[in-house]
């Protein structure tokens, strides 16, 4: 564009209010412009332009840089690098992948119309694949994988041999083991997928929180990541989730330069446009360029410079800003006179523009996604950038080759059969070399193993390090201390008072000055360190940042000082428990990702972890993480003044339906040290896939020694921790469990029961009914499968026996004990805390919630009465002599 074109340009399409009081002299200043940029270059046209922002509001004047910039691609011809690689060949490898990716969803249809599959978003997206798999993803870079596009993926290591045609065939189909998983589920293929992309959204927000471990890894000597490269494609619609925007400022302020997101601006979301009365791309870039982010557009294919090109009065680039998705989609939907009369005879500068072209011409200009150059040049420009993050906006139309049976269509999402005219115009439309009966009968092609395709295909592979995407399942094993290095004050407590919270804190500093384990090791918190009593470790291990510490601290004086670092090892994220949560999956899967075992602890209020973040965690287990989520300030009644949002109740329950992770609550500090050592040996040493959801207290309470022998129970989930049998004959025998904090209630009423009320109380320390319930599940199911064997008792069955009624209180929910209850044969009665919490002192709240020592007095007397074991009366006596109100408000009504 000349200088005399841009302000007419200007005045129709950015400044449609103004008015130009002087317009000889703004022609003077952008030809003064034009002049530095062709004479110093783009980059001294910039700094100029970036100078004069600067100046603008010190002298009054109230200046913002544009957030969007034209609707055309942000490199221009002259600067696109040349392409290194055979297009030819490259062009056909991609009509076998997009052919076999088809294939497999639609065979997958004909065998049952229950599989699903999606065929659009890989067709639109099949070129960004192609371009990233042939000369830019390296093996061993993290690639976030845009989930609709999984059969494109699939069809790509079908071509490269590791995968097989029967694979393919049971697509959708992995109850007999050898299919393939509907999306990226590391879990399910655990060789091939590294990264669970299916729930929208949580991709982009991991992309970014695993460039900056990356970082971390590097900056504190504990692994070479410099070279690698995080990319993320993903769709515009997916955009529309809170997480996938929620960390943008994040990558640009920490300078993630080792990250790409590459969005595949389709238009369209699952039922209809993205924007229909909008541009998303130019939503997007004004998203991406005010987080802070280097944005390419790729909009436009090769064929369209010419026109470009010739437009000097640029009413193409006019016509594409008033064009809405809603009618671009039409338009990618439509033939290519439908095209030339709604959208290029609308003036007639731009009926002229085409006239040289014929319809079917206009029908194959393409959009920039599809063409291989200007998406190469883009991924060069955003591999090469330094200082930045970038986001490469590609447009491209939704099940792009696909005619008139899917390409553009509001049902495109949804299409999953195709006939065989649309089969064979599939085929015709790639040139594949698939005879009438191949394509109709839907058949696998690959080509032979010394075919030019096939040699060009792994020597790509091969320059680029290796397949990919592929997983590594373990690393070199970290040791674990001796239990009695870092936790003698837990097992030998003696009656010291401490909060299991406190505990904990004391047991994570030991383990950091451990010359092995305690490098690897992740603290992690959102926010509010000091409030679990981790303020010690700022200064021990101080807190990553990469720019270090650019300011003195209020407290430096303190011996508790905020010291940031750029080797600190916590990383203390913020009020962020999706950014929290992001952090702890990239250093729970290093082992994995980056050959680097870590061991990350994430603490947290319990009632913002799995409530809040319960995506996140299935995610998490999906890609077989590593480490301890802490619960800490938990349960419902031990965070006594902060009331309903703070409190807990269910976050254990919540935990303990994801298969993989061990969820304990404990009561003691010595119950503690077991777990948190078990777990430690498991994860490190053994590397198990699973985690540990730890709860922990903030209330103190005389913590005893260790008795003999309990380990065992404590790992399964329970063991008896003490009897209390009455002066003379006891009237009955019960047995009360109790976990966490309210086991000190429990206690307390299986004493008062003695001494009170003739009654013989064992007292059950439950550390987890998830572990419980996971066992003895497990038992009936053998035993249904193979009844001839006989019944084995579980753990639970074993410890409960015989008909002595079961009190089990809780400061959860109700459910949470009750998961062993189809495992008792005894009456079981459960306390919970039901309900909405609320703001009181902590005795209060127990008695408001029903779960205090009296509560379980009560329990225990009516469980009795109810066998005949007591006289009614004694009920009675009970409610008066612990000043019960027969008639309050039930706590967990509304």
């Amino acid at each position: 564009m000349t200088a005399p074109e841009i302000p007419d340009y200007i005045a129709r399409t950015e400044l449609p209010d103004a008015v130009d009081a002087d317009p000889a002299e703004t022609l003077e200043w952008i030809e003064s412009l034009e002049a530095v940029v062709r004479h110093g270059g783009r980059e001294r046209g910039l700094y100029l332009l970036e100078r004069l922002l600067k100046a603008a509001p010190l002298l009054g004047l109230s200046a913002q840089a544009p957030l969007t910039t034209p609707y055309w691609n942000t490199i221009p011809v002259e600067r696109q690098p040349p392409y290194p690689g055979d297009q030819s060949l490259e062009e056909r490898l991609s009509a076998l992948v997009r052919w076999n990716a088809l294939a497999m969803v639609v065979r997958a249809n004909r065998y049952s119309a229950d599989l699903g599959g999606h065929i659009a978003s890989y067709a639109s997206a099949a070129d960004l694949f192609e371009v990233g798999f042939n000369h830019f993803y390296r093996a061993g870079d993290p690639v976030y994988f845009q989930p609709h596009s999984a059969p494109g993926v699939y069809a790509r290591a079908f071509l490269e041999g590791r995968l097989g045609a029967d694979q393919l065939e049971h697509y959708r189909r992995e109850c007999e083991g050898r299919g393939l998983s509907s999306y990226p589920h590391p879990w399910l293929m655990p060789d091939f997928w590294q990264f669970p992309t299916g729930s929208m959204g949580l991709g982009p927000i991991q992309a970014i929180y695993q460039a900056r471990f990356l970082r971390y890894l590097e900056h504190r000597g504990l692994a070479d990541t410099g070279a690698r490269h995080v990319w993320g494609v993903f769709g515009d619609g997916e955009m529309d989730e809170p997480e996938s925007i929620g960390a943008l400022a994040l990558a640009a302020r920490e300078r993630l330069d080792n990250l790409t997101f590459v969005i595949n601006c389709n238009l369209q979301r699952l039922d209809g446009p993205v924007r229909g009365n909008g541009q998303i791309v130019q939503e997007l870039e004004a998203l991406f360029r005010g987080a802070g982010w280097n944005v390419i557009k790729v909009l436009w294919g090769s064929d369209w410079d010419p026109l470009f090109a010739r437009d000097k009065d640029r009413v193409l680039l006019k016509r594409l800003h008033e064009t809405v998705d809603g009618e671009f989609q039409t338009y990618a939907a439509s033939d290519g006179r439908f095209n030339r009369e709604r959208f290029f005879d609308k003036y007639p500068e731009l009926e002229a523009l085409v006239a040289h072209l014929s319809d079917d011409e206009i029908d194959r200009l393409r959009r920039g996604g599809h063409d291989a150059v200007k998406i190469h040049a883009a991924y060069a420009a955003a591999r090469a950038h330094r200082g930045r993050p970038t986001v490469i906006l590609a447009k491209t139309k939704k099940g792009y080759g696909m005619g008139s049976w899917g390409q553009g269509k509001m049902t495109s999402h949804q299409q999953k059969k195709l006939d065989d005219e649309a089969l064979l115009a599939f085929r015709d439309r790639f040139a594949l070399p698939l005879s009438d009966e191949d394509a109709k009968g839907l058949k696998f092609y690959r080509p032979a193993e010394d075919s030019r395709e096939m040699r060009y295909l792994r020597a790509r592979r091969d320059a680029l390090g290796g397949w990919l995407p592929a997983r590594r399942r373990e690393a070199p094993p970290l040791a674990v201390p001796a239990l009695s290095e870092y936790a003698r004050f837990a097992l030998e407590a003696e009656g010291k008072e401490m909060s299991t919270t406190m505990a904990f804190v004391r047991m994570l500093g030991a383990l950091l000055r451990a010359p092995e384990l305690g490098p690897r090791i992740v603290p992690i918190v959102a926010d509010e360190a000091r409030t679990f009593g981790m303020a010690n470790l700022f200064r021990q291990i101080g807190i990553y940042a990469w720019q270090g510490q650019l300011y003195e601290p209020e407290d430096a004086g303190s011996m508790l000082a905020y010291r940031e670092d750029v080797k600190g090892q916590i990383l203390e994220e913020g009020i962020t428990e999706a950014g929290a949560m992001a952090s702890w999956i990239a250093a729970a899967t290093a082992y994995s990702v980056s050959a680097t075992p870590m061991l990350p602890v994430y603490i947290y209020y319990s009632m913002f972890g799995f409530q809040r973040i319960g995506d996140l965690a299935w995610a998490a287990a999906d890609q077989r993480a590593r480490g301890f989520l802490v619960g800490a300030t938990a349960g419902r009644t031990t965070l006594s003044g902060e009331g309903l949002q703070h409190q807990d109740g269910s976050s254990l329950l919540v935990a303990a339906t994801i298969p993989n992770c061990r969820a304990y609550d404990p009561a003691f500090a010595y119950e503690l040290a077991v777990i948190v050592d078990a777990g430690a040996r498991q994860m490190l040493e053994r590397q198990d896939d699973v985690f540990y959801y730890l709860t922990v207290m903030n209330e103190n309470a005389a913590q005893p020694s260790m008795p003999a022998g309990v380990e065992d129970g404590i790992l399964r989930g329970m063991y008896r921790y003490a009897v209390h049998a009455p002066p003379g004959v006891a009237r009955g025998t019960v047995r009360l469990l109790g976990s966490g904090t309210i086991l000190g209630e429990v206690i307390a009423a299986a004493e008062a029961l003695a001494a009170d009320w003739g009654v013989e109380a064992e007292v059950w320390s439950v550390t987890s009914y998830a572990e419980l319930e996971r066992e003895a599940r497990e038992a009936a199911r053998q035993a249904l499968h193979h009844p001839e064997a006989g019944p084995v008792p579980s753990h639970v069955e074993r410890c409960l026996a015989g008909d002595a009624p079961v009190v089990a209180a809780s400061d959860y929910v109700r459910a949470w004990p009750q998961l062993i209850a189809p495992y008792v044969r005894a009456p079981f009665h459960a306390l919970g805390t039901d309900g909405f919490g609320r703001s009181d002192t902590r005795a209060a709240l127990r008695r408001f919630f029903e779960v205090d020592r009296a509560y379980v007095a009560l329990a225990a007397l009516k469980a009795l009465a109810d066998q005949g074991r007591l006289e009614r009366r004694v009920l009675a006596e009970a409610i008066a002599s612990y000043g019960i109100d027969p008639d309050k408000p039930n706590p967990a009504g509304v």
